[in-house]
């Protein structure tokens, strides 16, 4: 059950065109927290991210008619250059496997494009399988190492106060009546 809500999870955010939480975090929490099968983890993990990010690009693709027909027509001039170079399409097929861009705005690009999502998503499913692996095995070495502290620290109503008062004291920064630095003139 945990698993589910976990891909739903993913699978949602992965929607999202822009300001969504990095799914390999929601990997790790559910590793740490739920103490998941770390393989189906990563399966699952990858998997929804790639059908949300498909389904993204395939939603700006259906919404490019709406554009203007100077804008239409600069998308597929951009679009020629890719369908026109098989490297060119493998080159970002390699970005899309190993870039530390958001991918969403990749995804939405190549949706507007109208560039060939199946090799696209492959790319990204491939890679999401070896940068989810890094960060959730990353998380189970840590957890054996230092999992009691954080699972007995984290829970803590003290720390929890901690981390609003940060927040807060963070917020009223900018509230302070800061002086402007003398710059000093020999």
């Amino acid at each position: 059950m945990q698993l589910l809500v976990v891909a739903a999870l993913v699978f949602v955010i992965n929607l999202l065109p822009a300001f969504g939480p990095p799914t390999w975090s929601v990997l790790v929490y559910a590793r740490l927290r739920w103490h998941l099968e770390p393989v189906a983890l990563v399966l699952v993990g990858a998997a929804a991210a790639t059908v949300g990010r498909y389904l993204l690009a395939s939603g700006a693709r259906a919404v490019r008619g709406r554009f203007s027909a100077r804008y239409r027509t600069n998308l597929a001039n951009l679009a020629d250059r890719f369908r026109g170079r098989s490297a060119s399409l493998w080159s970002l097929a390699i970005l899309f496997v190993v870039s530390p861009l958001p991918s969403a705005q990749l995804f939405v690009a190549a949706g507007l494009l109208e560039l060939r999502l199946v090799v696209l998503g492959a790319s990204f499913f491939v890679g999401r399988l070896v940068t989810y692996s890094l960060y959730v095995a990353t998380a189970v070495a840590v957890d054996h190492q230092l999992g009691s502290l954080l699972t007995n620290v984290w829970g803590e109503p003290w720390w929890i106060a901690l981390q609003l008062a940060l927040v807060l004291a963070i917020s009223l920064l900018p509230l302070l009546p800061w002086r402007a630095q003398r710059s000093e003139h020999h």
